[in-house]
């Protein structure tokens, strides 16, 4: 069974994060055969302040 974990900023609608699920779900199926309803799709926010690159707390845009 495939899972699948996406980390993303918070701030995305209800309706895009469905449409992620949707879109990942798909394209795990298509690369890899694995039956849809063998599919998990996990979303993960974290908060914008949370976030550091290259050492440095680092404020990402959801967009």
């Amino acid at each position: 069974m495939p899972f699948i974990e996406v980390t993303l900023v918070e701030g995305r609608t209800p309706e895009m994060k469905a449409k992620l699920i949707e879109k990942v779900t798909e394209a795990t199926v298509e690369a890899i055969g694995a039956p849809i309803e063998a599919v998990r799709v996990c979303i993960r926010e974290v908060p914008p302040e949370n976030w550091g690159v290259a050492g440095h707390q680092k404020f990402v845009s959801p967009e």
